[in-house]
This record gives structure tokens, sequence and C-alpha cells, in this order.
């Protein structure tokens, strides 16, 4: 089940039923199932604290991503910072919402069991999210 929230912003994320459909597919697709999911919509002050609480890193970053999954059933809370999604959508000439499924997709993918460590890590991630997300584009809007 994915379920979404807010924690220190106001965001409305439409499209949950599409968002969800979409998930399962990617879990399906790499032989796994969607166990529980929180999505976490914040701030960047907010997820900064939590990676400084966290993870001991003082940097900001647009998703960080607690794995809790026991395979081949995935779960876990994919914090989102909206401010960082928002400044990455304008640097990459994205739109908001294409930034923000590609950061969903890239924790569903860390959740699964990709790395982004390497220079082949980052490639292989890259390909998967533009893989996935050209499927997201044939569910439609």
């Amino acid at each position: 089940m994915v379920r979404y929230f807010c924690e220190d912003i106001k965001f409305n994320y439409k499209n949950r039923r599409l968002n969800n459909r979409w998930l399962r597919l990617v879990a399906g697709s790499e032989i796994c199932s969607l166990g529980d999911i929180n999505i976490i919509f914040c701030s960047d002050p907010y997820l900064l604290s939590v990676n400084l609480q966290y993870l001991g890193h003082d940097y900001y970053t647009d998703i960080i991503t607690f794995d809790y999954s026991e395979k081949p059933v995935i779960s876990g809370d994919l914090f989102i910072s909206i401010d960082s999604v928002k400044e990455n959508a304008s640097f990459y000439g994205a739109t908001f919402e294409q930034e923000l499924h590609r950061v969903i997709v890239h924790g569903i993918l860390h959740l699964i069991g990709y790395d982004d460590h390497t220079p082949e890590d980052i490639k292989v991630m890259r390909s998967k999210e533009d893989y996935y997300l050209d499927i997201r584009k044939s569910l439609g809007e």
C-alpha cells in the first residue's frame, strides 16, 4: 500500500491512483511487490534535518530512502524535498511533475536494490528511471 504524507509543507499530490498503479508495475517488472510505501513530501530544511539526524550528512538532497524491505516485498519511507524537486526541474529543463516522478521511481529503485554510488550504478539507475518514466507516460495522466 502506498500512502502519502506532508511533513512541514502543504502539497497536494494528484493522480495517486495512477501513481500507485505505476509503482506496482515497476515493482512487478523487477520481480518484486509493493509492501508498505510511505511517500513523505517535505521542505529542504526538513530533509536536511533528517539527513543530519539519521545519516550524519550535512547537505541538501532531493530524496532520502529508508529501506524496510523483506525481498521480494519492498517497503520503505521516501522523504522527498519539494523545494529540491522544483529546483532540479528548472535546472534540468523538466516539468515539476516529470522531476517528481523521477525522484519517486528513484526511491522505489533503491528499495528494489539498485544503487547509485559508482558511475556504472548511476548509468543503470538513470536507464531504469527513463524506462519506467516512459511507461508512466503510456499509462496517461
